[in-house]
């Protein structure tokens, strides 16, 4: 038998795995439009129109997951839901009317509602995929089963709910009752139905104690479809007003040409590159010193390149230190001050350079092979989305798009191999390389980019060019100190999952850090109220994300 695994709530496990599709649905027109409090009423009534028949699709479900279970206790539970659900339908009128709206009198279920409606009625039913639990042979144990997928197909469009309009409401000012939607955004803020999400997930609990590993997974399955019909529903919803999400359908800001620039270490990756050749080098390393005739590209034995590498990345890190004690003013910046920015950086760079030097010197980037650096590359695991992003978008023949990569990496090949996958080759690496004789490096590197001015340089450079057949808007995603100013000169500056170290400079020069949710809605709210929603560089705010989903549902959309 599977039951429960050590992560404990199934639901729990499964929102985690999953929360990314929230995303997806959270950067809709829709919920863009809806947080602004500028989404137009016949938008909203329309998606609540469809509620009704999500509701009894909800009622009959419960209806069937009720008569499936064997246990008495789970039957009353799942008895509760069921009854309360059926009070809202009858009551939905006048719910409607408090939040300040009237009903449509009629109005037929559109497509991406019928196909959650079905699918969470075919679950109910016993119909999974191509499998068809017999229903009147089906012994109490089969039945359960059917109970439990049913919850399992339930629970994460309440939970979805209930984390999308948290997620709005955060943004809201209790003390301010203009905004049209408020009582709607509260109604599923509320205690009420946040009781009504977590008895459903205890239930979800309940009736999977007994299932086997193979039927878990099936729930899994389960629960990840319904996100996904989710978010198909919410993507649907008719918005013919004027919006800022997705980015790649915006007429106004991309009517030429999409540039995206982005970081590879702790960007695009989990690990800097560094600590990866770090590995390679030392695996591959020799155990013990040459017999005979030394060359100069004769390697150090594995133990004393360990010893070698240790002592680099501690001198690097007490130094990093030094340099931003040096470059950080007492009293963090109240206004935006980008000269005052690039000077500290310009002696952050000399910071950089020096510890690149020490590498070389050292000698221990000598002796590695090509290609096992590249077969590392390829290995390489990137963050979550972010070669799908990439993927879909260079796939996109709507949109004409440059996408390239600036590093301070000291092996390019690492980067081309990481994306060397699928489409992504189109992908611009400009990076520092190794220098190499007959494939074995030398421990030389080929210094192109080592500063935040040089990587800088190369960002203006690349516009340069772009800007020269028309209307251009650039994009950087970045995560370091040394992506700072690129960050600032984009249109739009995207950082991810910040370093301390990058927002603690960027507050002693008076950037400012957004969540990009956020900032879509009050750029949202600016186009409604005719001031300027355009994207543009050095304004000194930077958005941030924790994901890649986020950027995808940003300038693609689901």
């Amino acid at each position: 038998m599977g039951g429960l695994d050590v992560d404990g709530r199934l639901a729990t496990r499964f929102w985690t795995k999953f929360k990314n599709e929230s995303v997806f649905a959270l950067y809709t027109p829709f919920f863009v439009c809806l947080a602004s409090g500028n989404l137009e009423t016949a938008t909203f009534l329309h998606c609540i129109s469809q509620d009704v028949h999500l509701l009894n699709a909800f009622a009959q479900a419960y209806e069937l997951a009720e008569d499936c279970a064997d246990d008495e206790e789970d039957k009353n539970a799942i008895r509760k839901l069921r009854m309360r659900m059926k009070d809202k339908i009858k009551s939905f009128d006048s719910i409607v009317r408090d939040w300040g709206f009237e009903l449509p009198t009629e109005c037929t279920a559109n497509n991406p509602t019928v196909k959650y409606t079905d699918f969470l009625l075919a679950t109910a039913s016993g119909k999974i995929g191509e499998e068809k639990v017999p229903g009147k042979i089906a012994t109490p144990f089969e039945k359960t089963k059917v109970a439990a997928y049913t919850l399992g197909a339930i629970a994460p469009f309440l939970r979805l709910f209930s984390f999308i309009h948290k997620e709005i409401q955060a943004l809201l000012d209790p003390s301010d009752n203009s905004h049209i939607y408020k009582k709607w955004i509260d109604s599923y803020c509320s205690e009420n139905f946040e009781a009504s999400v977590m008895q459903a997930e205890d239930l979800l609990d309940a009736l999977s104690v007994s299932l086997t590993s193979e039927e878990l997974e099936v729930i899994e399955k389960l629960y990840h479809q319904a996100m996904r019909l989710e978010v198909d529903f919410f993507s649907s919803q008719p918005v013919a007003q004027q919006i800022v999400v997705p980015l790649s359908q915006v007429q106004e800001p991309i009517s030429g040409q999409l540039t995206i620039f982005c970081d590879f270490d702790l960007t695009c990756t989990a690990f800097d590159s560094s600590a990866i050749l770090a590995e390679i080098a030392i695996v591959t390393a020799p155990k013990v010193g040459p017999d005979g005739s030394q060359t100069h590209l004769t390697r150090m034995p594995s133990v004393d390149l360990k010893i070698k590498w240790s002592a680099l990345s501690a001198q690097y890190t007490e130094e990093f230190e030094q340099c931003m004690e040096s470059i950080t003013p007492y009293e963090t910046g109240r206004e935006f001050n980008y000269e005052g920015l690039c000077e500290a950086l310009e002696q952050f760079s000399d910071f950089e350079k020096k510890a690149n030097l020490r590498v070389v010197q050292s000698g221990v980037l000598k002796g590695l092979n090509q290609e096992g650096i590249k077969r590392a590359g390829q290995s390489l695991i990137l963050q979550d989305g972010c070669r799908e992003f990439f993927t879909k978008l260079l796939k996109n023949e709507n949109i004409k798009t440059d996408v390239h990569v600036l590093s301070y990496c000291w092996c390019g090949d690492l980067i081309r191999s990481a994306f060397s996958s699928g489409d992504l080759n189109a992908l611009n690496v400009y990076s520092n390389e190794l220098s190499y004789e007959e494939s074995i490096s030398t421990g030389e590197i080929v210094k192109k980019v080592e500063s935040p001015m040089e990587k800088l340089q190369a960002f203006r450079n690349i516009l340069t060019e772009r800007n020269k057949d028309g209307q251009n808007l650039a994009i950087y995603v970045g995560a370091s100190i040394g992506d700072l100013l690129c960050l600032l000169e984009a249109d739009v500056g995207i950082v991810m999952c910040s370093s301390p170290s990058l927002r603690r400079l960027g507050d002693q020069f008076g950037v400012s850090f957004v969540p990009l949710f956020s900032g879509l809605v009050e750029k949202q709210k600016q186009l409604v109220e005719g001031s300027s929603s355009t994207w543009k560089g050095r304004s000194g705010i930077l958005y941030t994300v924790s994901s890649w989903a986020e950027i995808h549902a940003f300038i693609l959309g689901s």
